[in-house]
């Protein structure tokens, strides 16, 4: 009895297990057309810059544009990404991909990883979105030209107001400080002498 017992909890645990971590990633199928595009605010092919880790949940990847398909960006533009969820996957930097997002910020957006976003794989080989979207790079890439035309980027001016909430240097405030200490007792003087009561 104690045998089967031990064969059943055994089971149990190795099915619980199982269950557990065996969980992969599984996105909706989507096929590639017009109403797949309109789900998303900005649509573009870059490479990556640079890659900042995992801080509190969310991850940041700096791409720089070559080719916008919709949406409003710079040439430079950051993606948020979330780390440690079903289906995340790395940025690297040189990596090339096409990227279907939606805004979380005016110059910043959130990746999905169940979006349409791709990575391009130099050995054809490789690339497994050819498998899940049914077509290539190339194709998506032709696609997205013919459908959704090139937009231009948009042009940053420096702004002149950027440096109002700018914190003063501890000099700056020993100074003021004492600019404002010698004009209080200046006041208190010349109200004591001026005004008497």
């Amino acid at each position: 009895m104690s045998l089967n017992f031990f064969k059943l909890f055994f089971f149990s645990w190795l099915f619980f297990l199982n269950n557990y971590y065996g969980y992969a990633c599984q996105c909706p199928l989507t096929t590639l057309g017009i109403e797949e595009c309109n789900k998303y605010e900005i649509i573009f092919k870059g490479k990556v810059v640079s890659v900042t880790t995992c801080d509190n949940k969310f991850g940041t990847a700096v791409f720089e544009i070559e080719e916008l398909y919709k949406g409003n960006a710079s040439k430079q533009f950051t993606v948020l990404y979330e780390c440690g969820v079903e289906c995340a996957m790395e940025f690297n930097e040189g990596e090339e991909w096409v990227i279907y997002s939606n805004y979380k910020q005016v110059d910043k957006a959130l990746m999905n990883w169940c979006s349409r976003s791709r990575k391009f794989f130099k050995n054809a080989k490789e690339d497994f979105y050819t498998t899940t979207y049914g077509n290539d790079y190339y194709d998506e890439l032709k696609f997205l030209r013919q459908n959704l035309g090139l937009h231009r980027f948009l042009v940053l001016k420096p702004s002149t107001t950027e440096n109002r909430n700018a914190r003063p240097t501890t000099n700056q405030t020993i100074l003021m400080l004492l600019i404002s200490l010698t004009a209080i007792i200046l006041f208190y003087w010349l109200f004591k002498k001026y005004f008497k009561f």
